[in-house]
């Protein structure tokens, strides 16, 4: 099976619901309906209920169990969420009128859902800057309590005819964390191993990314990567990883005989963790589009519990992966958050 078949495969196997913060967007609407055909996970749906009632009787999933509606502007919740909100924001000047104000932001109400065990997980940002997402899911459901930092990667699928090598491969971080230093390149290297071994069940293989291979440049960004990969060898003292090394040595087996002979990767690298956002970002894009490559993020890791970003240019059976995803990442054992930044 291709893996985005074993993604969604599994995921029909779990029973988790997922709030999906933009609930009247058509594109949304379209996923929720497809996520309940396929069981891949219970549906709430957060936003105006009417829009939603209307939308989804145009797109035939009325009748479809498994979908929730919660409208933030008129909910039961409404004293239990506002009293939740105050206890996470009150440290920051939040007040009884002001929580009462933002539990009707549906990110907010849709975090909330999950900080109370009331969903899973969270998916939203189909039409919503990515920043928003971010800071809602931080101060809403909280850091995971062994991770030092939140971080994004994206799950590129090579599944076509024309990809020499086919699977499932990590590219880190492509969404959020903008210039990491060493030590945050090393926590996003081993946070991006647990989820490519999490999602997929594949052993990672780990590429810190640079436009050096083996000291072939010299130059301090170059002189990063070679101290994240020191550390993150440090930190998993079993993990296969190499750095730093230029993307064609850590993916092409050929490549990597001339420039990095005794790699341990030896050209089959399944996690790529780049120098920066701003080549993590363009990597992904250029594959996506050019390459043809299926890609589904950007996911979060570092969290208490699953809350995942869209890209606003996304497709309904784009947000149906995200929702797999994060159904994945919910089948975990549950954590305790820490208290909201």
């Amino acid at each position: 099976m291709k893996p985005l078949q074993i993604l969604l495969a599994n995921a029909a196997q779990s029973d988790q619901r997922i709030a999906l913060s933009e609930g009247a967007d058509p594109r949304v609407v379209d996923a929720a309906i497809m996520a309940r055909k396929q069981k891949v996970a219970r549906i709430v749906l957060v936003g105006g209920a009417s829009e939603i009632k209307v939308r989804l009787a145009a797109g035939g999933g009325e009748a479809l169990d498994g979908i929730e509606i919660h409208d933030p502007s008129d909910t039961p919740l409404a004293d239990q969420m506002a009293e939740q909100f105050l206890s996470l924001r009150k440290h920051k000047g939040a007040t009884a009128a002001s929580a009462t104000a933002a539990i009707r932001n549906p990110h907010v109400f849709a975090a909330l859902l999950v900080r109370m065990g009331l969903a899973d997980g969270t998916v939203g940002g189909a039409a919503t800057p990515t920043a928003e997402i971010v800071r809602t899911a931080i101060q809403m459901i909280g850091t995971a309590p062994d991770a030092k930092l939140v971080s994004s990667f994206f799950l590129m699928l090579f599944c076509k005819e024309h990809h020499e090598t086919k699977g499932a491969h990590v590219f880190a971080d492509a969404g959020l964390v903008i210039d990491p230093d060493a030590r945050e390149m090393a926590e996003i290297a081993c946070a991006s191993a647990a989820s490519l071994q999490q999602l997929v069940g594949e052993t990672p293989r780990v590429a810190m990314l640079s436009f050096s291979t083996r000291g072939s440049a010299s130059h301090e960004k170059v002189s990063k990567v070679v101290t994240a990969t020191e550390m993150v060898r440090e930190m998993a003292s079993d993990m296969i990883v190499d750095g730093e090394i230029q993307f064609d040595a850590a993916f092409v087996p050929d490549v990597a005989k001339s420039k990095a002979a005794d790699s341990a990767l030896a050209g089959a690298a399944n996690v790529f963790v780049f120098p920066n956002l701003e080549s993590g970002n363009i990597a992904y894009k250029v594959a996506q589009r050019i390459g043809g490559a299926v890609a589904i993020g950007p996911i979060l890791q570092g969290l208490a519990k699953p809350a995942n970003d869209l890209s606003r240019g996304c497709s309904a059976e784009d947000i149906l992966h995200i929702i797999a995803v994060t159904t994945a990442q919910a089948r975990q054992p549950v954590v305790t958050a820490e208290p909201a930044l």
